[in-house]
């Protein structure tokens, strides 16, 4: 298992922050597990690569204070302009313990709604599972083959299909296949202009940055 290397830091100094984040740390905090609640910072490159090697969801090792820790990323922010980490929340684990994650939905298959001119909607894309550590899945794979238009596949229609003990209720909706757009509504969605509302402002420990969801 990889091991990412810390250094502990002290909190409550935005210059101490922006110099960390100038020489290619991440500010961050773990906590968890035997494991009390503790501001450290990371290399960015070397958890940039762990991601890479474990995925989003995977076990990682940190040396806290000469500490071996197993961990989860549970939480991050990005500076989406910039495509760097602004900060990272990791959750120490016990190995032998259920933990919920969430995990990408990935949909499969031709739908025969979307075969008729249907539009696919995928309106959540992510599915919170109880599962070991060990055991934390990249993805979890949804056939719409069968989907006709107007129709929603929402988890209760699957959860026999699905290998883990899933946590949303059976009318979270995975996938549905709407009607055929008319020559009307193209036109008019053409025509208007392109407005971002997903944009806003998040604060992060006296930093603000701008994100996207």
């Amino acid at each position: 298992m990889t091991t990412v290397k810390t250094q502990t830091r002290e909190t409550g100094k935005q210059s101490n922050l922006t110099e960390l984040r100038h020489e290619g740390f991440v500010p961050a905090v773990v906590y968890g597990y035997k494991t009390d609640s503790t501001t450290i910072a990371v290399s960015e490159i070397d958890l940039l690569k762990t991601l890479r090697e474990v995925g989003r969801n995977g076990v990682m090792k940190l040396d806290v204070d000469g500490k071996s820790v197993n961990v989860v990323l549970s939480d991050y922010q990005m500076d989406v302009l910039k495509g760097k980490f602004v900060h990272a929340d990791f959750l120490a684990i016990n190995m032998s313990d259920e933990l919920d994650v969430n995990v990408a939905v990935h949909l499969t298959g031709d739908s025969a709604g979307v075969r008729e001119g249907g539009v696919l909607n995928q309106p959540n894309r992510e599915l919170t599972v109880k599962v070991k550590p060990s055991e934390i899945p990249d993805s979890i794979d949804i056939d719409v083959s069968e989907l006709a238009i107007g129709e929603t596949l929402t988890v209760g229609d699957v959860r026999e299909k699905i290998n883990f003990n899933v946590m949303n209720e059976d009318d979270f909706t995975l996938a549905s296949v709407g009607a055929p757009r008319s020559d009307e509504e193209l036109e008019t969605t053409a025509d208007e202009p392109a407005v971002d509302e997903s944009a806003e402002v998040e604060e992060v420990e006296g930093e603000t940055t701008e994100t996207k969801e």
